[in-house]
């Protein structure tokens, strides 16, 4: 393991950045790699694979920074996160600020790399990764800005390999935040006590226990979207298959967050082969 290998005095910060919990990482960088290889038609360049996958890793450390400092209050309140690095004060909210802007800086490093419009759509990354993790606050909706942040790595690949983002992209986008929102309300479900006793707000909140019946709701509409995105980019059967695939685990979620002992973290963790099937479902439509 990567750990074993960091100084003790710098593991507080390994962990604030969430480099052993990778799940994260991964939800966001599928998306971006179905969005590079849709827009390229194929393999994309290896300098933008390479920017990209890099950038995914960066924003979402800076996101679980930013994110644990919003709550750093909160945090210790929560059984599962009390042990979070600055809920327990091994690391101070000033010295979270400045591993943010450091990861930020190191972000816009990369994406200098591209050209001006994904530059510039950079700045909407920024602010959408900054500004989630205290929507929690004013909105039972935070999920869905979340799912906006997540999302927009998909107009920035267009931009970078097409220097344009054409219609057909939004709706990958929107099946992005669409999705986000599903695995993130599983998430939000495995603290829903908590977050009741503290006041925070979130899907699962505002769903309470017609939660899953909701999120079944969003799942029926996100293989419809799929199936619409299969015919706008013409898509066929290796993508039609990892669909197939997708409502069967999602079928599998549904059974998890059911019955008298619901497991709506293990909902959450399973998204990420949702996200790998369809990239597969996409590369291997578009190489072979």
């Amino acid at each position: 393991m990567l750990k074993r290998y960091i100084p003790a005095n710098y593991l507080p910060y390994y962990h604030l950045m969430r480099v052993d919990r990778p799940i994260g990482t991964l939800l966001l960088l599928w998306p971006t790699y179905m969005a590079l290889f849709l827009a390229a038609g194929g393999f994309p360049s290896w300098q933008n694979f390479a920017i990209f996958t890099l950038g995914v890793f960066l924003m979402r450390s800076a996101g679980c920074v930013i994110n644990d400092y919003a709550d750093r209050n909160v945090d210790g309140h929560v059984a599962r996160t009390s042990q979070r690095p600055l809920a327990s004060g091994i690391v101070k909210p000033g010295s979270a600020l400045k591993l943010f802007a450091a990861l930020i800086a190191m972000a816009f490093v990369v994406v200098l790399l591209t050209n001006p419009f994904t530059v510039l759509l950079s700045v909407g990354a920024l602010l959408l990764a900054s500004t989630y993790p205290f929507m929690k606050r004013y909105t039972h909706l935070p999920q869905v800005v979340l799912g906006a942040a997540f999302a927009w790595a998909v107009p920035m690949a267009f931009a970078a390999e097409r220097n344009t983002i054409p219609p057909e992209a939004w709706l990958l986008y929107a099946i992005v935040v669409l999705w986000a929102v599903i695995y993130d309300t599983f998430y939000a479900m495995a603290d829903y006590e908590d977050d009741l006793k503290i006041g925070v707000k979130s899907t699962a909140v505002l769903f309470g226990s017609m939660a899953p019946t909701i999120i079944l709701g969003m799942q029926v509409a996100m293989i419809a979207m799929l199936l619409l995105l299969a015919h706008r980019f013409q898509l066929g059967v290796f993508f039609m298959a990892a669909i197939g695939i997708t409502a069967g685990l999602f079928a599998y979620q549904q059974s998890l967050v059911r019955g008298d002992l619901p497991k709506p973290f293990e909902a959450f963790l399973n998204n990420h082969w949702i996200g790998l099937v369809l990239f597969v479902g996409i590369a291997l439509t578009l190489l072979l």
